[in-house]
């Protein structure tokens, strides 16, 4: 089977740890991000899985950020 996606394998084939239970794919201004959450509503960005290049460019979405998502 092959699949084609931007998703990394860890999120198709989740680890059993736990590492990754924390994040979850977020739509944030149209904009797809993978976040792991820190406060009680604030994000970390994680990855960004947009496909438009002007999205990696702009330092608002770029991983380490810290969002505000209700």
């Amino acid at each position: 089977m092959i699949l084609y996606t931007t998703m990394p394998q860890e999120l198709i084939f989740p680890v059993e740890n736990g590492e990754y239970e924390k994040q979850r794919v977020i739509d944030f201004n149209g904009v797809s991000l993978v976040v792991q959450q820190t406060e009680m509503n604030n994000y970390q960005i994680v990855r960004n899985l947009s496909t438009d290049p002007a999205h990696y460019l702009s330092s608002e979405y770029s991983p380490g950020q810290t969002i505000n998502f209700p």
